[in-house]
């Protein structure tokens, strides 16, 4: 009993904090006195949000239905809460996009795959979402980057906004509703710009406009930064006509080989941050329901968004802003001003992408991530564990000549089912709990795997219909996880080739291996055997010993030291 509410206490810290006063903490605190017995729930992710109990707090909760209840962190308030939309049935969603100067990195991949999870579960809870998702293809970087290489600023940055599609659709992102670019909202923005104006809340200096922060109280809020303690935006130095050192630029004056369009103030192009004020409520008005981005766009990005939106209008607003963790390497943010970036296309030479989107997502969105090719070859091992047991199922259901009723299925089965939708509403509600999703997902794939391969499963009443109930619901759950492949079998021969790629082998030095293990067996040569499978298993070449014979499949590379602990 004392171990079942200390497991309970534990799980407390990682889903709502005691100060809340929502539901599901009022099913944490039921739990705690009725608990009796600890039981366990398998977890594949490092995050310290992982379970450390079973789902069995959430017991109590309905399992009809999917229920329009989520709870999402805001920066705003610094807490969970509920999240209602302004209409019942529409959400409004902003994320700021990419300067597409260069090929974008897995920091990128972590945001975008962030916000592809939230589009998705919102669709699955019923709301029509209009995503808005920007490029910024007029920056200081993007010019920089032209000088360099003597090339158009716009051209260079079309064809990164080609490359980062290339890459979201790689990782499964759905297509935003709206997707604009700077360079077309240039109206919009000078407009904005002059409502600002008007409202006494930016001045004019040589053809510059700027953003007098002294003009809003408020700002500093979101970041928690006190007006005292701010300094000038990042990507611009401080400028002494500025009336305060915090005021940053809203419109900036020609410089020669700049690209520029004609303004009230003078030839001259936008700044940072008043692009996505502009855009935003071009295609979502004045109050959005989420807004989001990366910790790094707190400030002093967001910051002046809302500063600007604010003088621009007094009624903008933003019911949520939500930021997505970082991702580091050695303790490091990853960035590419620190130049210790690796690229989403670097990964994809050797991993299969989703592999890096389930990698992603087996960390809370809001906790940092620690990149690590060791934790991708785990990904990319446990996704093709899933979609060759879902492969299998897939076979043996499509040799069926009659149809099969999924919704008869045996009450084992369907407890699994309950189990699993249950964990995933529970979960994905819990402002968006991936990694507890991700583990949901093991009972099911046992239970398929049993009815499979075992004698008792085999020989189960109604395991047909059990294997396509399962089949199923496991193919919705992907789904929202953006992890649902087009083609099972497909994605299992990618997946074997990028190992085969990692491996420095070709399948036809695979299969050699394997008949001169063959070989060495009939000989009775039992280290030689051992030897030529531990090998291969260092390289990520796992081999399967079975009535037809050998077969390999991709694993994660036996350490060095187990390697040569199994030698010695």
């Amino acid at each position: 009993m004392a171990l079942a509410t200390a497991s309970l206490r534990r799980l407390s810290l990682f889903t709502f904090s005691p100060s809340q006063s929502h539901a599901p903490q009022t099913l944490i605190s039921l739990a705690r006195k009725r608990s009796r017995t600890i039981l366990t729930l398998r977890c594949f992710s490092s995050s310290p949000f992982r379970p450390l109990c079973s789902a069995s707090p959430f017991a109590s909760l309905k399992t009809s239905g999917p229920s329009k209840e989520l709870y999402l962190y805001n920066t705003m308030s610094r807490r969970k809460e509920q999240f209602e939309p302004r209409d019942p049935s529409k959400v409004g969603m902003y994320v700021c996009g990419v300067t597409p100067y260069d090929f974008s990195h897995i920091g990128h991949a972590r945001a975008y795959v962030t916000f592809d999870v939230l589009f998705r579960y919102l669709q699955y809870l019923g709301y029509n979402v209009c995503y808005v998702r920007n490029f910024t293809d007029i920056d200081d970087k993007i010019i920089a980057r032209a000088k360099e290489s003597n090339e158009d600023p716009l051209t260079i940055s079309a064809r990164f906004c080609d490359e980062f599609h290339f890459d979201m659709s790689a990782l499964q992102c759905l297509p935003p509703t709206h997707e604009p670019r700077v360079s077309d909202h240039i109206d919009q923005i000078i407009d904005m710009i002059n409502k600002i104006i008007e409202n006494d809340c930016a001045y004019v200096v040589d053809g510059d406009v700027y953003y007098s922060v002294d003009k809003f109280p408020a700002y500093g809020r979101l970041s928690g930064r006190s007006l005292e303690d701010n300094r000038a935006g990042e990507r611009v130095a401080v400028d002494q006509r500025k009336r305060n050192p915090a005021d940053f630029a809203l419109w900036k004056a020609a410089k020669e080989g700049e690209p520029s369009w004609e303004s009230p103030w003078g030839q001259g192009r936008p700044g940072w941050h008043i692009e996505c004020s502009a855009m935003s409520y071009e295609y979502l008005g004045h109050t959005i329901d989420i807004h989001g981005g990366g910790q790094d766009l707190i400030f002093p990005h967001h910051e002046n968004e809302i500063a600007q939106s604010c003088a621009a209008c007094k009624e903008s607003s933003v019911l949520f802003w939500v930021h997505n963790g970082f991702v580091n390497v050695d303790k490091e943010k990853m960035s590419k001003s620190l130049k210790n970036f690796t690229t989403i296309r670097q990964v994809m030479e050797l991993y299969h992408a989703l592999a890096l989107r389930f990698f992603l997502l087996g960390t809370h969105y809001r906790t940092t991530i620690n990149y690590s090719k060791e934790q991708l070859d785990t990904a990319s091992d446990r996704l093709f564990y899933i979609y060759q047991t879902l492969h299998e199922c897939e076979v043996l259901l499509s040799a069926e000549e009659k149809p099969i009723a999924a919704e008869d299925s045996p009450p084992k089965t369907s407890e699994c089912l309950q189990k699993l939708n249950r964990e995933l509403r529970v979960c994905m509600s819990d402002d968006l709990h991936t990694p507890m999703v991700l583990s949901a997902l093991s009972d099911p794939l046992k239970r398929i795997n049993d009815l499979l391969h075992t004698r008792k499963g085999k020989r189960e009443e109604r395991r047909m219909e059990s294997l396509c109930a399962l089949e199923r619901q496991l193919r919705l759950v992907l789904g929202i996880l953006g992890l649902m492949p087009a083609s099972y079998a497909e994605i299992l021969q990618q997946l074997r080739d990028k190992a085969l790629v990692r491996a420095g082998l070709t399948e036809a030095q695979v299969l050699e291996k394997i008949e001169e293990r063959t070989l060495a067996r009939k000989q009775k040569q039992y280290q030689r055997s051992d030897d030529i499978r531990r090998e291969l298993e260092a390289q990520g070449i796992a081999l399967m010993d079975n009535p037809d014979g050998t077969s390999w499949r991709p694993a994660s590379p036996l350490p060095v030291e187990e390697l040569q602990t199994t030698t010695s």
